[in-house]
């Protein structure tokens, strides 16, 4: 069913369009949880949420993603230490991503499981920006979306997610044995990653990864004068526009430069 239909039937899109954004900030502020908390081998349930600061646990009106940042002018009620902006910011950005999945693929599977790999591509780019790791969790969590991706939707072939899932992780592998310039981490997001996705939308969307990473490590190592610097944010802003751009530009260079 597409959001035009329900639209025309019980609601209007704009309406639909909130609730998915709403929704999809709800899973934002639990993802701020998994970034933070991840890397530290903290539970993601166990403990309530609290200021990082004073050790304050923080009220339930004061967890409104977005809104209680903004209202409380990004500070802590209790102790009126800052709260970093990179919160809300990750709220509204899986907000976002939420609201272009379900209107790239309307009301279904596809665009949920979608909507879902947007949001751990947010965890992976986040959480390896702070400490140059991909946790496995979350790498396991994109591969099951990918087994479900197969049994439910008609996204890709399994030929198409077989060649996907080595077209990048095999040469990656081998570079990283070599050299150790890329992790294993990259490795395996780019394996779990075309196994989502299949080749077709995969190698538009690594190669633009790619590509970023390369300028901005270029430019890092120029400030800096070190050349090491995290992977993953850039192949999963690659990964997340190969969703809406991948297959196009796919087609179009098949079509224009590969003989018939």
């Amino acid at each position: 069913m597409y959001l035009n239909d329900i639209g025309e039937l019980w609601l209007p899109i704009s309406l639909i369009i909130f609730f998915v954004f709403l929704f999809g900030i709800i899973i934002g502020s639990f993802l701020n949880v998994c970034i933070i908390r991840l890397p530290r081998g903290e539970s993601l349930f166990r403990r309530s949420s609290h200021c990082m600061t004073c050790g304050e646990k923080i009220k339930p009106y004061d967890m409104v993603p977005v809104f209680s940042w903004l209202i409380l002018r990004g500070k802590c009620r209790n102790c009126g230490e800052k709260i970093s902006s990179r919160y809300p910011l990750v709220e509204f950005l899986c907000g976002i991503m939420w609201v272009l999945a379900f209107l790239k693929f309307d009301i279904s599977v596809q665009a949920l499981l979608t909507a879902l790999f947007f949001s751990a591509l947010i965890v992976v780019g986040f959480m390896d920006w702070d400490t140059q790791t991909i946790n496995s969790g979350v790498l396991m969590f994109i591969g099951l979306l990918a087994v479900l991706s197969f049994f439910l939707t008609d996204a890709a072939s399994i030929k198409e997610r077989l060649i996907g899932a080595a077209i990048f992780s095999i040469p990656f592998l081998i570079i990283g044995f070599i050299t150790n310039g890329i992790g294993l981490g990259d490795t395996i997001l780019m394996a779990v990653s075309g196994l989502f996705l299949g080749y077709r939308e995969l190698i538009p969307g690594g190669l633009i990864g790619i590509f970023l990473a390369c300028i901005v490590g270029l430019i890092i190592k120029f400030i800096t004068k070190n050349s090491k610097f995290a992977f993953g944010p850039w192949l999963s802003i690659g990964l997340a526009l190969s969703v809406f751009v991948g297959d196009g530009i796919f087609t179009w260079y098949v079509t224009t430069f590969l003989p018939k």
